[in-house]
């Protein structure tokens, strides 16, 4: 699943890189940047809170 995951990030993230380049729409990604930051911040702590632990067995 991670390995369709990361498949599909890349079409998706080259098939926006095309459009942008042919002009088919302006994409400011500094704008969105400045603005979106803190989404990272909360999407990593959604992921962290959903990843499962290991129950506390180390080593």
């Amino acid at each position: 699943m991670k390995g369709n995951f990361a498949a599909v990030a890349l079409i998706a993230i080259g098939a926006i890189a095309l459009a942008v380049n042919l002009d088919l729409f302006e994409l400011d990604l500094v704008g969105l940047i400045k603005k979106w930051w803190p989404l990272v911040l909360i999407l990593l702590g959604v992921g962290l809170f959903f990843t499962p632990d290991d129950g506390g067995k180390r080593g």
